[in-house]
């Protein structure tokens, strides 16, 4: 995944800090029990949303634990729980079919980094691939279509975008509720989509100087791969447009105790962070002042 995904920490409570840090340490040693130490370094911030929306709105016990990163002060880690293990498993098989994509995308010397890195995690995807076979098989085909636009140079950023949209819905195939499903799966499709195209503006520069396949470069018009204002404004109104969908989905169930956390998410985080992106800083430290917009702003 690709760590876009953050909630607006200054409208968080106390204690919703408290169990936002309980998942993302909770999903760490999940990673680390199901699948070893090194599978702990692909946690990001996507795949700890990913765990909130798959719990129900149940929170499980939590416990105070130390780890390698911070061996002095403990910290709130939720404890196990089904939700957890889905998203590990999930997380495990996003990140080798992404590290088989650089493989793909890049030439010998440019794809050495990707296939060390499949190869450490090749023995924790082939155990998440037997716990999940459906979502990988869904992944890979959804990936292989990707694939296709990319060699077909697609102008379009609807395809492509749709394509990861789609792949990303299918997380919430597991979910047992067929409403609370249907509703995950028009979030996750909604996040996919946006998720693709703040990659695709992120990657922008990137991908023009390695000639790799990118949308929005096809697309939009742009300087040294940096889009001009018009265009801007025409990727931040379809990437809003996303975010949007999302939040009528959000609006439509109950996420019990993580509720605040997935709103402030939706209406303000995503926001601040395709902002971000659009504008070149994301990769900068940010700003204490960075302004927030509201879903339909």
């Amino acid at each position: 995944m690709f760590g876009y995904v953050r909630p607006a920490q200054e409208k968080l409570t106390e204690e919703d800090r408290q169990r936002f840090q309980a998942v993302y340490c909770g999903l760490c040693h999940t990673l680390k029990r199901r699948y070893g130490q090194l599978s702990r370094f692909i946690l990001n911030y996507d795949l700890v949303m990913l765990a909130m929306l798959l719990s129900g709105g149940a929170v499980c016990d939590c416990d105070a634990k130390r780890c390698a990163v911070h061996p002095l002060k403990k910290r709130p880690c939720m404890g196990c729980s089904d939700a957890l293990d889905t998203a590990a498993d999930y997380s495990v098989i996003l990140t080798w079919w992404q590290l088989r994509d650089g493989v793909t995308d890049h030439g010998f010397w440019g794809s050495l980094k990707y296939r060390l890195l499949s190869r450490l995690l090749r023995r924790a995807y082939q155990k998440a691939k037997k716990r999940q076979p459906m979502f990988d098989h869904r992944t890979a085909e959804h990936l292989q279509e990707l694939a296709q636009l990319e060699q077909e140079q697609c102008l379009s950023i609807d395809r492509p975008a749709d394509t990861f949209a789609r792949l990303l819905a299918g997380a919430a195939d597991s979910v047992e509720n067929s409403v609370h499903r249907r509703v995950l799966q028009q979030m996750l499709y909604h996040l996919g989509r946006w998720i693709y195209l703040a990659d695709a503006a992120d990657d922008l520069k990137k991908d023009l100087k390695s000639g790799n396949y990118n949308p929005l470069a096809l697309r939009y018009e742009h300087t040294d791969g940096v889009l001009t204002e018009e265009s801007r404004r025409a990727l931040a109104r379809t990437m809003d447009q996303s975010i949007r969908m999302m939040a009528a989905a959000f609006e439509l169930a109950d996420f019990g105790v993580w509720t605040n956390i997935i709103r402030s998410t939706v209406y303000q985080g995503l926001y601040v962070v395709g902002t971000a992106v659009l504008d070149g800083t994301f990769r900068r430290r940010p700003k204490k002042d960075n302004p927030t917009r509201k879903a339909g702003a």
